[in-house]
Parts: C-alpha cells; structure tokens; sequence
C-alpha cells in the first residue's frame, strides 16, 4: 500500500483493504464486529475511510483475518498511523461538514450539480459572505467569519495550477439569477465564475430554463471520485444531515443522471456567453435581496 497522500485518502485505501481481507476470510461486517465486540457501524466506516482508525485495531483485524505476513501488516498499520493526522478544517472549531470537507480535500475530482446557488468551490468572497449570513438561522458573526474562511480555504486547492484536481460543474439557470447580496455582488459572481471556467481544469456548464423538466429537478448533488478509488461517493446535502452514498447500486443512478445533465446543458463556450448576457442585466439596476436556503 502507498504511503504517500491526503489522510483521507489513505483512509479510504486502508479501509478497501481491511474489506478485501474480510471477504477473502469469509465474514461479513457482522461478523467482524461481533468477533471484536465493536458495533457493526464502525467496521462499515472504517471500510469506507469515513472513521479514523488506530494501528492497533489494524493489527486485531488482521489477526482476526488470518494475514500471516508480518510485511503486510506492518504496512497497514503505518498508513493507519500516517491516516491519522488532523485536516486543516479541524483547527477552526466544530465545521458542521468536516466529513465532506475532508472527502473533498482527498478527492481527485468532483462533479456537482447545483438549482438553486453557485457552488462552494467557485464563489467570490462577498457571494459567500452574503450566502452565509442569508441562509444559516441566527449565526453569530463569529460563527459567520469562521464558515467563510473554511470556504475560501477549500478553493485553495480547486484553483491551485500545481494540484491536478478536476472540477465540472453544472448549473441551473435558477443559480445564476438568484439575487444574493446585491446585484452588485451578482455581477461580479458571474464575471468570477466565467474567469474560472477558462481554467483548464474547470469546467461550467449551465442547463437553461428552455431546458424543460430533467432529472436535476430532485436537488443539488455531487459526484467525488478518488485516486485508485472504485467508483467515489456521491453526496448529498441537507441543511442539519449529509447523505454519502458509496455503494455501487447506489451511485450508479447518479452517474447515469450527470450524464444525461451535461448533454442537455450548454456546452461551455455557449455557457460562457449566456452568462455575460445575465451579467448585463445585472449592471447597472438597483439592489435587490432575495432569501435562499442552501448553505455549503
């Protein structure tokens, strides 16, 4: 197993593992726990990279599986102990998606669906402040500045040249008329997002309103996929819970759905000059508010 990569990253590995070597002991997750006396929650996050674990429970594990080579369990339990370093995101206090950010820091790529805001990783500084402090009930200013730096901070990596990370993006048309802060705000959201997606490892795409009905309908989701990973997680927000689908039956749907979303979008270039029309109508009117309710 590589050592090398984010903790999250290397979670998800070692947890692949761990599942290999179960199967191939001919026990379920059940099973596993039962032997261990843990709960049969914690086998299936620590399989999934979604729960820390320490080297010790690696070596339990491995002994409970049969793995006779001394080699190989050495080297689970090093990236168990490499998996274990703190994100950045943990230092600013109780971040209600840590789960995702870490998931997102980890990931090699993303795509996203988003009907109603811009997404987290393509906003401009006053976009997310006004998004913040519009959409989560009674922040406190302290807990507003906190919830901005984490957001800007995961953009670090989404538009660092250096760091191969793809990010494909579409929108609805809903996104880019929904007033958020001002129009003045709007408008340079929208010559933000434009800039963006001339990266070349960023791509916009929006599905107008002549669109018509379309799978997108059923809300915002995202599609992260991993390095040496077997398919990535698909997840789901929600504003007290996330949802994170990871088995196959489960994410394929959503695979098939970005599908049939990108052929029926603008291509990017087309998508690039429908929203320099937006940005026109923006200029120049008075200031308007409207609410939302999203908030990543």
């Amino acid at each position: 197993m590589a050592g090398n990569g984010h903790p999250t990253v290397r979670r998800r590995r070692l947890g692949a593992e761990l599942r290999q070597l179960r199967k191939a002991a001919g026990m379920t997750s059940t099973q596993a726990a039962g032997h261990l006396l843990v709960s049969q929650s914690k086998i299936s996050l620590i399989e999934t990279g979604r729960r820390p674990i320490n080297p010790r429970d690696v070596r339990d594990l491995c002994r409970l599986y049969g793995v006779s080579d001394q080699d190989v369990v050495d080297s689970l339990m090093r990236t168990a102990r490499e998996s274990g370093q703190q994100g950045w995101w943990v230092s600013c206090g109780d971040v209600p998606y840590g789960v995702y950010i870490g998931l997102e820091t980890g990931a090699s790529s993303i795509h996203t669906y988003e009907p109603l805001v811009i997404p987290g990783l393509l906003q401009t500084r006053a976009y997310a402040a006004a998004l913040i402090a519009e959409t989560v009930p009674r922040i406190t200013d302290e807990q507003a500045a906190v919830s901005l730096e984490v957001r800007l901070r995961r953009q670090h990596r989404a538009h660092h040249p250096a760091r191969p990370f793809r990010l494909w993006a579409v929108l609805d048309e809903s996104a880019l008329h929904r007033t958020v802060g001002d129009r003045e705000i709007m408008r340079q959201q929208l010559e933000h997002l434009n800039t963006l997606s001339a990266q070349p490892h960023i791509t916009v795409q929006v599905l107008p309103h002549s669109a018509g009905a379309h799978a997108g309908l059923l809300g915002q989701f995202s599609i992260l996929g991993f390095p040496e990973s077997d398919g990535g997680v698909v997840y789901l927000e929600r504003f007290t819970s996330d949802l994170y689908l990871e088995k196959y039956t489960d994410r394929y749907p959503y695979h098939i759905m970005y599908d049939h979303l990108q052929a029926q979008a603008l291509n990017p270039e087309d998508t690039r000059h429908f929203i320099n029309d937006i940005i026109k109508a923006f200029q120049g009117a008075p200031a308007v508010r409207l609410g939302i309710t999203q908030n990543r």
